[in-house]
């Protein structure tokens, strides 16, 4: 499958941005969709999965404040992010596991976004 991601850019502290990723090429309600992201100089980070079945998991440094949510009509999931801080700064991937569960290790991913760089400014 293919996947692009959209809707990053440069957000002031405090501020909100909604990140989508829609997905090609395959059945996406077979597929289990997370985001991960990866800050400057630092490794990547799982930050939110869905289910197949829609059940949501969130890394806890985002509880609260991010909400994933797919839609199987146009094969699109999203990331809303509020109260956002300068430790949000990443470049954000969506990912695809085929008949995964949504977990956080990023091995399990088959299909992986360019990606889409959210920047948080002070």
């Amino acid at each position: 499958v293919q996947l692009v991601e959209s809707g990053g850019g440069l957000v002031q502290a405090g501020g909100s941005a909604r990140l989508s990723c829609v997905v090609s090429g395959g059945i996406f309600r077979m597929y289990a969709m997370s985001w991960f992201r990866q800050p400057p100089g630092k490794e990547r980070e799982f930050v939110a999965g869905i289910t197949r079945s829609g059940t949501a998991k969130y890394a806890d440094f985002v509880v609260g404040r991010f909400t994933i949510s797919r839609d199987n009509a146009e094969n699109l999931v999203l990331l809303q992010m509020s109260s956002l801080n300068p430790e949000d700064t990443a470049i954000y991937h969506c990912a695809a596991d085929f008949w995964g569960d949504g977990t956080g290790k990023a091995e399990a991913y088959e299909s992986w976004g360019q990606g889409t760089q959210v920047i948080v400014s002070s």
